[in-house]
This record gives C-alpha cells, sequence and structure tokens, in this order.
C-alpha cells in the first residue's frame, strides 16, 4: 500500500506564512535590541570608568597636596607623626596609581615618573640636613612637588586622552552597530516581502483555480474538468467541485433526452390532432355549422401555437447543445454582420430601414456559425422593433483583452421590469410590436448560449433611445 503524502492545509500554510513572516520580523527586532543593549552596557562602563579614572587622579592630586604640607611641616617641626602622614598620604597615593596603571593602556611614562620623583622625596626627606642646610632642603622639596604636581597635570592629561580615545570607539562601535541592526532590519524586510511574495502567488494560484472552475460551471462549460492542486483542504475542494460538474453534466443530458422524448411524444398526437382539425375544416366528416366552423379554426390555431412552442423548445435545447461545441476559425466580424444583413434584406428593405455597420475589418478566432446565429438574432428583434424608417447600428471595437460588438436600434427599447429577465427563455417582454407576431422568447436566450460558449457575456445597456446590447468577447484572440 503506497505510502500516504501528507498535504498541509491552507489555514496551516497561511499559519505557516504567518509565523514565518512574524519570526523573520521578530529575530530582526530582537537582534537590533540586542546589539543596541550591548552598546548601551559598554557605553554605561565607559563613563563609569572614566569617572573613575578621573576621580583616582583627582585623589592623586588631594594625596600630592597632603604629600606637600605634612613634608614642610615636617621640615620645620620634626615631628614623627608629621613624617607618618606623609607616608600614608604617599601610600594612598600609589594604591591609585596602580588602579590607573591597571586601567590605562601602556606605557605609562607619567606613572614611572611620579613614582620616581616621590622616591626621590621620600629619600630628601629621609637625609638628616646638615645645620643651615633645612632652606636649601626646602627649596629642593619644592621643586620636586612642583614636578610632582606637572607630573600629576600630566597623568591627568593620559587619563583624558584615553577617555576620549575610548568615546571615539565607542561611538566606533555604535555606528557599526547601527548599521549592522540596520541591515538586519533591511534583510529581514525583504525576506518577509519575498516570503509573503511567494506564498501569495503559491496560495492564491489555485483560488484562482477554482475561480475559474466556478466560472465554467456558471456559464455551463462542462467539458473541463477541474483539477485544483496545491492545500489538501482546496483539493478536496476541488474533487467537489468536479463531482459537481459531472453530476450537471448528467443532469444536462437528462434534460436534453427528456425534452427530446417528450417533445417527440407530443409531436405524433398533435400531427393526428391537427390532420383531424384540418379535415373537419375541410368538411370531410360532413358540412359545419357556423359555430362548428369558429370551433375549428379555434382548434387550428392553438395546435399550431402549440406545435410552434414544441418547435421552440426543441430549437432551444438544440443551440445549448451546439454551444458547447464550438469549431474556432479566424473570421473577420465585419463581413460576418454584412452577411446576416444581407440574408434579412427583405425584412429591413420592407421597413425601409437603414443599417450602419462601423468599425473592422476585425478578425477573431471564433465559431462563424453560431456567432453569426447570434447576431442575426440581434438584427431580428431590432428589425422587429424598429419604426419604419428608423436606424440600426453595429459598432465594432477592440478593447485591452476583448472585443465589443455593439447593436443599437430606435424601437421602444427594453421596460425596466424586463431587464432583469429579458435573457431568461420563453420569457417576452411587456413591449411589443402591433404589426409583428408575437415572438417565441428563445432569440436572445440563445445569443446569451452562443456568447457564453465562446468565453464572453452579452449585456444590455441603459440607452436614451430603443435598445443597446453589447457582446463582449473575452476570450476570441484577435489576428
Amino acid at each position: 500500500m503506497p505510502a500516504r503524502v501528507y498535504r498541509p492545509s491552507f489555514r496551516q500554510l497561511l499559519l505557516a506564512a504567518f509565523l514565518l513572516i512574524s519570526g523573520l520580523l521578530a529575530a530582526a527586532s530582537l537582534g537590533g535590541l540586542l546589539t543596541l543593549e550591548r552598546l548601551a552596557a559598554q557605553s554605561r562602563a565607559a563613563a563609569q570608568h572614566a569617572g573613575e579614572l578621573n576621580a583616582a587622579v583627582q585623589h592623586i592630586g588631594e594625596r600630592r597636596i597632603e604629600m606637600e604640607r605634612a613634608a614642610r611641616q615636617f621640615l620645620v617641626l620634626e615631628d614623627p607623626g608629621l613624617r607618618q602622614r606623609f607616608v600614608d598620604a604617599a601610600s594612598e597615593a600609589q594604591t591609585l596609581l596602580r588602579q590607573i596603571e591597571q586601567q590605562l593602556p601602556p606605557p605609562g611614562a607619567q606613572a614611572l615618573a611620579w613614582r620616581a620623583r616621590l622616591a626621590l622625596i621620600r629619600a630628601r626627606l629621609d637625609q638628616a640636613p646638615p645645620r643651615g642646610a633645612a632652606r636649601l632642603l626646602e627649596a629642593e622639596l619644592t621643586a620636586d612637588f612642583r614636578d610632582l604636581e606637572a607630573l600629576t597635570a600630566a597623568l591627568a592629561e593620559q587619563v583624558r586622552l584615553a577617555s576620549e580615545a575610548r568615546n571615539a570607539e565607542l561611538q566606533a562601535r555604535l555606528e557599526s552597530g547601527r548599521a549592522r541592526v540596520g541591515q538586519q532590519v533591511l534583510a529581514a524586510i525583504v525576506l518577509a516581502l519575498a516570503a509573503s511574495l511567494a506564498f501569495g502567488i503559491w496560495l492564491t494560484r489555485p483560488l484562482r483555480r477554482l475561480e475559474q472552475a466556478i466560472v465554467d460551471l456558471g456559464e455551463n462549460r462542462l467539458d473541463r474538468s477541474v483539477d485544483i492542486r496545491g492545500p489538501s483542504d482546496l483539493r478536496s475542494l476541488g474533487r467537489r467541485l468536479d463531482w459537481l460538474r459531472l453530476r450537471l453534466s448528467e443532469l444536462d443530458a437528462d434534460k436534453a433526452r427528456f425534452l427530446r422524448h417528450v417533445s417527440h411524444e407530443l409531436k405524433t398526437p398533435l400531427a393526428a390532432l391537427r390532420e383531424g382539425v384540418a379535415l373537419l375544416e375541410d368538411g370531410v366528416a360532413g358540412a359545419l355549422s357556423a359555430d362548428q366552423r369558429e370551433i375549428a379554426r379555434i382548434l387550428s390555431q392553438n395546435t399550431a401555437a402549440l406545435q410552434r412552442q414544441i418547435e421552440d423548445l426543441l430549437r432551444f435545447n438544440a443551440a445549448a447543445f451546439e454551444a458547447r461545441q464550438l469549431q474556432r476559425r479566424p473570421t473577420e466580424l465585419a463581413a460576418l454582420i454584412r452577411g446576416k444583413v444581407d440574408e434579412q434584406r427583405l425584412q429591413w428593405q420592407a421597413r425601409q430601414l437603414l443599417i450602419e455597420i462601423d468599425g473592422g475589418p476585425l478578425v477573431a478566432d471564433v465559431d462563424p456559425d453560431k456567432l453569426a446565429t447570434a447576431l442575426g438574432n440581434l438584427l431580428s428583434n431590432a428589425i422587429r422593433f424598429s419604426p419604419q424608417r428608423g436606424g440600426i447600428r453595429f459598432l465594432l471595437s477592440t478593447q485591452p483583452g476583448h472585443i465589443d460588438i455593439d447593436i443599437c436600434d430606435q424601437g421602444p427599447g427594453i421596460a425596466a421590469s424586463d431587464r432583469a429577465r429579458i435573457f431568461e427563455p420563453f420569457y417576452r417582454g411587456e413591449r411589443q410590436p402591433e404589426d409583428a407576431l408575437r415572438g417565441s422568447g428563445i432569440g436572445l436566450s440563445i445569443v446569451q448560449e452562443y456568447v457564453a460558449a465562446h468565453g464572453g457575456r452579452i449585456a444590455l445597456l441603459p440607452s436614451s433611445l430603443g435598445a443597446h446590447f453589447r457582446i463582449t468577447l473575452l476570450h476570441a484572440s484577435v489576428a
């Protein structure tokens, strides 16, 4: 037994597309957020680092002042406590200097010089100055502390330059991160658009096929099988539509058989009935009184009307069947119209009508016989409803993707109450010509069948004078 292939449904694919696009955008957003958070953390760390270095340099400056004060007082008072204050301040300054060295890039020339100068000051304090030499030692210490102050300022400048370098590096990272986030967002948008387009095309293609299949069923093109490829639920819907197509074909065939059988069964007794009425009217069974002759005349008229209705029914059924069997070939439409006009010359000349054919030459791939029948029915209606010395106009035009054939007359037009049902079989409108026989009501229905078989449509357009019909051939290729 072959393994069953899993096919996701339309809803599952739609959900997967939504999740994929949302995931792409969410990944780009999350990546950008993490990058910005990392850069913000680096910025905070750099600011804290710069603050610590500046504070350390400031404290070294304060310890230098404290050391100078203690050293000067020690030279004057020779108090061991003052000497200890100098040592403590020097020790704190060296600790701060080591912290600065750990956080500054090498080389630390200022730190080395600072230590060397501090060692020299400590050595001078350790010496016992001879009498009269205290002033000389004080002058030397003053010069040493002045140098130490300059070294502290140089150290502060080094810290400032290092902070600026870190800030510049951080700024470069920020720009790089911003550019990278922009690229990620742009790439995510492009991928999301590409995924949306791909899923849109993939998912709408079977929907368009379903739409076309429904149009084919509505236009009675039942010879085209319905084969929908795509998600599982749309495939299942396609199979149901194909089943519906087959059922409609069977029902259509059953209807045609029923009409043929019923019409055949009706024609035989109807012929016998007409023959019997004719024999009565001819007096074969004996002379008829005036009342009997009137009754025979009524019977003759009604049997003739019944026979015409049966023949119209057969003609409409035959037209509906033949509409599915087109034999297309390149046909010049203006010549086709002129041929139908010539065929009905006696009818329109009897009413002294003027017939115009505008547009063309226009060659299209159509079934000339069936399209000619449709045009002939429209022309026959226009002649019947046109007043004496009126006009009928045919207009051929090409539009993007289709061909239009307009037929206009100057008759009474179509009543508003009849417009919705004018193409229904055997429907006859309320406006009928007084000097002509009442129509059967199938002429426009046959026109609609033949036009729909060509993949087109016929419409009744608004008109201030007479009736205006337009045949639109959507699928007729133009030569």
